[in-house]
C-alpha cells in the first residue's frame, strides 16, 4: 500500500462547545484528486482551515507522508507543501500579476539582515513561465489583477503554487460566481494537477463539479465523514441522500 500523502487521524474540533469534528479519519494519496462536500456546518471547512494551518485541532494527529506533523500555522502549512487557495483567492486586485505570484516569496537581488531589493526582473520572467505551466494566456506580467476576471485570477492562484512547488492544493470552491466558460477552465486545471505532480483536494457545494473533476469523493455532515468512496463506485443520487 502506498503511504498516504495526508493522514488525520481521530481529529477533534470543538468552538465555544460546539463540536465541530469528531473523530475524523481522511487519508488522501499521492496523485488523486478528492473532492469533499458538504452543508454548511458539516465540517469541511474546518478541516481544510487545519490541514492549511488557520486552526489547530484539539485532539488527533496529522500525518504527512508518514511524518506526524503539526501545522502551526500557514506558513509551516505551506513550507510542507500545501497550498490553499480560498474563494477570494487570497491576492491584492491593486497590484500586478507578478507581484501576487511572489507575495511573501519575493526574490532578492541581494539581503542584509533580511532585507533587500525584490528582484523585478526575475521575478517577471519567473511569472511569464509560471503562466504558461497552467496553460493561462495573459498578454503581460505587469497587468493589475483586478484587470483578470475571476478564472483568470484563479488560474493565477494556481500558477503560483505550481510555481512553488506544493505538493497539496487545497481549493476551497473555486468555481463560486465564475461563468461556465470560466467554470470549466477551471475545473480543467483541477483535473490537471495529478499530471503535474500535484494532489488535490476540492471543496465544492456543486457534486457535478466534484464527478467532473475528482477520482474520489469524501462527504461530511454534522462534523464527521459519512461517504468516502471513488468517484466511479458511486452516484450524485447516493452522495445526496447522505447529506
Amino acid at each position: 500500500m502506498t503511504t498516504p500523502l495526508i493522514s488525520v487521524r481521530a481529529l477533534h474540533k470543538w468552538y465555544a462547545g460546539v463540536h465541530a469534528l469528531k473523530g475524523v479519519n481522511l487519508d488522501v494519496q499521492p496523485g488523486e484528486v478528492c473532492g469533499l462536500v458538504g452543508d454548511n456546518g458539516a465540517g469541511k471547512s474546518t478541516l481544510i482551515k487545519i490541514l492549511a494551518g488557520v486552526h489547530r485541532p484539539d485532539r488527533g494527529e496529522i500525518r504527512i507522508g508518514g511524518h506526524l506533523v503539526e501545522i502551526a500555522s500557514p506558513k509551516v502549512a505551506m513550507k510542507l507543501g500545501i497550498e490553499t487557495i480560498y474563494q477570494d483567492n487570497s491576492m491584492v486586485p491593486t497590484m500586478s500579476i507578478a507581484r501576487n505570484l511572489f507575495i511573501g516569496r519575493e526574490p532578492l537581488r541581494f539581503a542584509i539582515g533580511g532585507l533587500g531589493l525584490i528582484d523585478h526582473a526575475r521575478m517577471r520572467d519567473e511569472a511569464i513561465r509560471a503562466i504558461a505551466d497552467v496553460d493561462l494566456h495573459l498578454r503581460s506580467p505587469d497587468a493589475l489583477l483586478s484587470e483578470l476576471s475571476g478564472g483568470q485570477r484563479q488560474g493565477v492562484a494556481i500558477a503560483r503554487a505550481m510555481h512553488f512547488k506544493s505538493k497539496v492544493l487545497i481549493l476551497d470552491e473555486p468555481t463560486n460566481h465564475l461563468s461556465v466558460k470560466e467554470t470549466k477552465k477551471v475545473l480543467a486545471f483541477v483535473r490537471s494537477l495529478p499530471a503535474q505532480g500535484v494532489t488535490g483536494i476540492l471543496i465544492s457545494h456543486n457534486l457535478h463539479h466534484v464527478f467532473q473533476s475528482c477520482d474520489r469523493i469524501v462527504a461530511m455532515a454534522r462534523g464527521e465523514i459519512v461517504l468516502d468512496k471513488p468517484i466511479e463506485g458511486t452516484n450524485v443520487d447516493e452522495v445526496s441522500d447522505v447529506l
